[in-house]
């Protein structure tokens, strides 16, 4: 059955940089556009990132947050499947737990939370000094 498991999260300095690691099994991971989102301590869970299918037409585009464009890449290795989301510049507001999810494509990626149907567990990201 598809699942995913995050990894890569873990205390950082404000200013410093994580790579976290969405691991994919049971699917054709070209096939699926997948999502990064993060929800903080008492707040919606947000989207943060998206990369569309590469293999069914979608071309791997990728989306960002106005609160995060600049500062986080999102990018996938089918061959490894494995989906990546480089954080560099952290700030304390991108504490959260992460988390990646997964939709059938073809599509060309938004991080509407609904339009995923597999989600990961999520994994801890805190920025303090």
């Amino acid at each position: 059955q598809v699942q995913l498991v995050e990894s890569g999260g873990g205390l950082v300095q404000p200013g410093g940089s994580l790579r976290l690691s969405c691991a994919a099994s049971g699917f054709v991971l070209g096939y699926y556009a997948i999502g990064w989102f993060r929800q903080a301590p008492g707040k919606e869970r947000e989207g943060v990132s998206c990369i569309s299918d590469s293999d069914l037409g979608s071309d791997g585009s990728t989306y960002y947050a106005d609160s995060v464009k600049g500062r986080f890449t999102i990018s996938r290795d089918n061959a490894k499947n494995q989906v990546y989301l480089q954080m560099n510049s952290l700030k304390p507001e991108d504490t959260a737990v992460y988390f990646c999810a997964a939709v059938l494509g073809p599509w060309r990626c938004t991080v509407v939370r609904n339009s995923y149907d597999h989600w990961g567990q999520g994994t801890q990201v805190t920025v303090s000094s």
